[in-house]
């Protein structure tokens, strides 16, 4: 079973039709997003042109059967720290929603499907980056 947890770039690719990415997103049996991507995502809506649209869409992507919006605990915040503290030690930092994003995968056992390179130095989880 294919399970994948988009980040926001991904996100973002798959609704420009990014072809690698559309075609991950076609093919998974399920798709998750975490609450940061959403907060990011609706961010990015508040400041843009099209803001109805692209919040449209997006309820409209989590209408799926296959999409899931997966919850954050203090599981997740333990994970994250492993994440955080992994990062620190290699000298390798990356932006802290993509270690929340991270600690997500790690919890539920998510492959992150991304445009963002620096995911590759998170050790701790499966990484499709298509940069």
């Amino acid at each position: 079973m294919r399970r994948i947890l988009l980040d926001t770039s991904a996100y973002a690719a798959f609704m420009r039709a990014h072809p690698d990415v559309k075609r991950v997103v076609q093919q998974a049996e399920e798709i998750y997003l975490n609450p940061v991507v959403l907060g990011e995502l609706y961010a990015g809506f508040i400041g843009g042109r099209y803001r109805q649209k692209n919040e449209a869409e997006l309820q409209s992507f989590l209408a799926s059967p296959r999409a899931r919006v997966v919850g954050m605990d203090e599981e997740t915040a333990q994970r994250y720290a492993v994440i955080f503290q992994a990062l620190r030690a290699a000298g390798t930092p990356i932006p802290t929603n993509d270690i929340w994003v991270g600690a997500t995968a790690m919890q539920y056992g998510l492959r992150i499907l991304t445009t963002d390179a620096h995911y590759r130095k998170v050790t701790q989880v499966l990484v499709d980056c298509f940069d």
